[in-house]
């Protein structure tokens, strides 16, 4: 894959066209403009039952105008660069600003500062990575996989953009990101499974053969799993489970609609976490997945979400931050967008100890590699239900003593934060469905596992 061919290689061909849109629309008679574009040139590399057995590729380009007339906001995209494509957009997002209700409290498109250069954003390793560099890095996780006596299964990403945003406010953003992901599942005789990743920029810093390794570990490890008896134990999660914890605050409480429309935990001042849980939203963090702007273009400013456990602050976009008399923290998702800003880039504190450490300080309890289907049962509390996977385990006097079949749970993820005794110095960019978070593992006091799962 090449990112120098067409938009998705080049941010100030995606501005251009984006700059082409607000002027069409304010010919068209918008009072206000906004365009998003995105040019992206993606590929995957797929392996199951320990074969490569897929390689696609695919390079598209996403245009999003929102037309403003008045407080009446119609949004419509398209993928076609073309004048006539460009023009149909055009129509059909005046026609539904004609035909929708007025938004009372409309504050106008957002007006920021040019976004600084991001240059952490991309790698070029990545963007001009070929279809060898994904099949090496699967055949050493199949290696790994192959001399544990366990089979993989997985895929390896790479992602290439060009993202521009043009509004008649004067916003004027633009920038080249990459992203990349190995991913793998093993599976093991005797319902053995194990679970791996690594996210980067730079797809050549990934270590396959490390991926391959730890996965394939954990399938051996967790063959035979014995029932455990549900209850509460005291738990370490490792980054595969605790990105779920950040995922699931994130969505649930962190974010100023779910605060304005009373939905959320989040009170400024309050004590949620224990003192060592500190996490930030930080998109230009390096270690993560980082971005320089949101979808309004505006710069992404780095927020305390927690300090030693207590709330700080929240991420808004421009029609929150409006409503809360202050300005976007550069969290904006693409319109129509009813769910409001959410912390894309989360990164939590590392600790002093070793992932040894924390199962050391175990008397009895489990190891958790990650969380499975999990789902909100209540959203304040942020009570939150699902089951383990991957690789359950015994912990009796500091030590793994052996697998255990996956647990299901029902838990409040704030009483999770609460609970944590010890954080791990080690930290992973993990992808969850918020985006990629830098993680810890962390030791929690109390956990509460409701029931076994049929499969084990």
């Amino acid at each position: 894959m090449s990112a120098t061919h067409g938009i998705g290689g080049d941010p100030e061909d995606a501005l251009r066209l984006a700059e082409r849109v607000i002027d069409a629309a304010k010919a068209a008679g918008a009072d206000e403009a906004e365009a998003l574009v995105v040019g992206s040139e993606s590929a995957l590399t797929r392996f199951a039952n320990s074969e490569i057995h897929q390689n696609v590729a695919s390079a598209e380009v996403y245009v999003n105008l929102r037309f403003v007339k008045g407080c009446r906001i119609g949004v419509a995209n398209t993928g076609r660069m073309d004048s006539e494509g460009i023009r149909s957009l055009v129509d059909r997002a005046s026609t539904i600003a004609a035909n929708v209700n007025e938004l009372e409290d409309w504050p106008g498109l957002p007006s920021a500062p040019a976004p600084d250069p991001l240059p952490e954003a991309y790698s070029a390793r990545t963007a001009e990575a070929s279809p060898e560099l994904r099949a090496e890095g699967a055949r050493a996780v199949i290696a790994a996989a192959d001399e544990a006596g366990v089979t993989a299964f997985g895929s390896f990403s790479q992602d290439a953009e060009a993202v521009a945003v043009a509004t008649t406010a004067g916003i004027r953003a633009a920038e080249r990101r990459t992203t990349s992901q190995l991913l793998t599942v093993t599976m093991g005789p005797d319902k053995g499974t194990g679970y791996a990743e690594q996210c980067a920029v730079d797809a050549t810093t990934i270590d396959a053969a490390a991926i391959g390794r730890e996965a394939a570990d954990l399938a051996r490890a967790s063959a035979n799993p014995v029932e455990l008896e549900p209850g509460d134990y005291p738990v370490v999660l490792t980054s595969y489970a605790v990105v779920d914890v950040l995922d699931m605050l994130g969505y649930l409480g962190f974010t100023a609609l779910a605060v304005q429309e009373g939905r959320s935990f989040w009170e400024a001042g309050r004590k949620v976490g224990s003192p060592l849980v500190s996490v930030a939203d930080d998109g230009r963090d390096p270690a993560g997945l980082p971005t320089g702007f949101d979808a309004e273009g505006v710069p992404k400013q780095r927020l305390e979400l927690l300090d030693a456990g207590v709330c700080r602050d929240l991420p808004f976009d421009a029609q929150t931050a409006a409503r809360a008399g202050r300005r976007s923290t550069g969290h904006g998702l693409p319109a129509p967008n009813p769910h409001g800003p959410f912390p894309l880039n989360m990164v939590m504190a590392g600790g002093e100890a070793s992932l040894d450490e924390l199962i050391g300080g175990i008397d009895r309890g489990l190891l958790v590699t990650r969380f499975w289907y999990t789902n909100a049962v209540h959203q304040k509390k942020v009570i939150i239900t699902g089951m383990t996977r991957d690789g359950t385990f015994l912990v009796e006097g500091g030590r793994v003593i052996g697998p255990v079949r996956n647990l299901r749970f029902t838990e409040s993820y704030l009483d999770v934060l609460a609970g944590v005794d010890a954080v791990s110095r080690e930290r992973r960019c993990v992808r969850g469905f918020l985006g990629g978070s830098v993680v810890p593992a962390v030791r929690v006091s109390s956990f509460t596992f409701t029931g076994v799962t049929a499969d084990g």
